[in-house]
């Protein structure tokens, strides 16, 4: 039995060696037992610089306050998925987002395992944009006006159904404004184009305009964006505004805010009903004039109930409510933003195609479009890759093949009245949608020949989402 604990252990060794995860293993004294490669590769040392030695000699920019090893090892409560900053013994700044569990023997903490993911390179890439932003923050006025200003106006939103043009006027109307703006719907709807137009409208549109994605960015580094750092207020941390004071007399538009950690909901709050903020870290407290526009992938409904929104901060920023409806929704306005893109890809591609035939206009028309706007814009320029030069308009098989299959609504724009909507019980329908987004994925990844990205792209979603979904539907992603 031992033997066969002895083997296991070496597997176990193996594995932990080879996986592309940095794992970090110390005992009750802040001595390292066990340090795999990926951990020595993120770090920029070697495996036997680190066994054996104590864990602040490698590592003298943390303390015990700021270090996730010694937290854990002095509460013995494990912390998962924080991000830690730090600086080896060789002046190497490095960022991770940590997992870190106690060891317990007998009830008594023998130690602490870390597994650790490098975010280096991110951290470095938005430090990168953080500094563009506050060099735009910085130059004289009279270059902000074109540093970063929103491109879309009302004139380009494309559209004639009820419900769009409704939206459109009350979007008009509030651009007048500067009252906060919370606009919902689908992905791929269109919800940055209307926040730009808005503040194209407005008083603001000599004034920046700032969009800022909340689920792009960790919590923990999200902070330091929107309120800005101040110099010492963690490692490497230095005197920079954040977004803000950046859109100071301009627009912030923060997309898919159901995302936002409810700790920095309550900060944000606090700047919406005094115009005050204090950068992470700071003393000083900075009066803004910003008006915010924010966007959400949900209904704001859904969001409250399921925990994601205060309810505080949705009644403040609830001022102005404009909802976009789907595509499928909008069938009528397919025609048209089919041309738009014709347009659009005409002049990427230099073709020259002048329409698109009845029965492909009705293939599309047919579809569920669950990536909306965004997935018609990808499949009509899929449509051209597919195309000769000497074509003169989109036919049928032209089309992507996820297009053509089992995925067609029944609802016919010819008959729209003509359905047993007696057969669509909630129950019902809600099955037929996964079953149309199931199929949807499936042909989608065929004609892609699986790949990952590719589809994603296709479909209009982002590749984790894909991949969720995958996982959801229990989708193979290898023929």
């Amino acid at each position: 039995m031992s033997e066969q604990n002895d083997h296991g252990s070496k597997y176990f060794e193996q594995m932990l060696t080879i996986i592309d995860v940095g794992v970090h293993l110390i005992d009750n004294k802040g001595i390292t037992i066990f340090y795999n490669e990926k951990m020595a590769e993120t770090d920029g040392l070697k495996r036997e610089q680190v066994v054996g030695k104590n864990f602040f000699e490698l590592f003298p920019s943390l303390t015990n306050e700021t270090s996730t090893f010694m937290k854990v090892l002095q509460t013995g409560i494990e912390i998962r998925e924080k991000i830690q900053t730090y600086v080896n013994v060789t002046g190497k700044r490095i960022t991770t987002i940590n997992s870190t569990y106690p060891l317990l023997e007998n009830g008594e903490i023998i130690g602490a395992l870390e597994v650790a993911k490098d975010i280096t390179s991110i951290v470095h890439l938005h430090d990168q944009i953080l500094d563009l932003r506050h060099q735009i923050y910085e130059s004289p006025s009279k270059d902000k006006k074109n540093a970063s200003a929103a491109r879309y106006h009302f004139s380009d939103l494309i559209g004639k159904s009820e419900t769009f043009l409704q939206t459109i006027a009350f979007a008009k109307k509030a651009s007048r404004t500067s009252s906060p703006v919370l606009i919902s719907g689908p992905t791929g709807t269109g919800k940055e184009l209307f926040a730009q137009s808005i503040h194209n409208a407005g008083a603001r549109r000599n004034r920046l305009f700032i969009a800022q994605n909340c689920a792009a960015v960790p919590n923990e580094l999200m902070e330091g964006i929107m309120f800005g750092t101040a110099r010492g207020a963690f490692t490497g941390a230095i005197d920079r505004a954040g977004l803000f004071e950046q859109a100071n007399g301009g627009t912030l538009f923060l997309d898919e805010l159901n995302s936002l950690d409810l700790f920095l909901q309550a900060k944000l709050l606090r700047v919406l009903q005094d115009g005050i903020v204090r950068r992470v870290g700071g003393t000083h407290e900075q009066q803004v004039d910003v008006r915010i526009i924010t966007a959400m992938n949900i209904d704001p409904k859904e969001a409250l109930s399921k925990g994601l929104l205060r309810s505080d901060l949705y009644y403040r920023l609830n001022v102005v409510n404009l909802h976009l409806p789907p595509l499928v929704q909008r069938k009528d306005d397919i025609p048209l933003l089919t041309s738009h893109f014709i347009d659009k890809f005409n002049h990427l591609f230099g073709m020259k195609i002048n329409g698109i035939s009845p029965t492909a206009l009705v293939t599309l028309e047919n579809y569920y479009w669950p990536g909306n706007i965004r997935e018609l814009s990808h499949a009509i320029e899929s449509t051209y890759n597919m195309m000769e030069l000497e074509c003169e308009r989109i036919e049928d098989h032209h089309l992507p093949a996820y297009l053509l299959g089992p995925t067609r609504t029944t609802v016919h724009r010819s008959s729209p009245r003509s359905d047993n909507i007696a057969d669509f019980s909630t129950s019902r329908l809600t099955d037929k949608v996964k079953q149309m987004e199931k199929e949807t994925i499936t042909d989608a990844l065929a004609f892609h020949q699986y790949n990952i990205t590719l589809t994603a792209q296709a479909l209009g979603i982002k590749r984790q989402a894909l991949q969720y979904k995958l996982n959801r539907y229990g989708i193979v992603r290898k023929p």
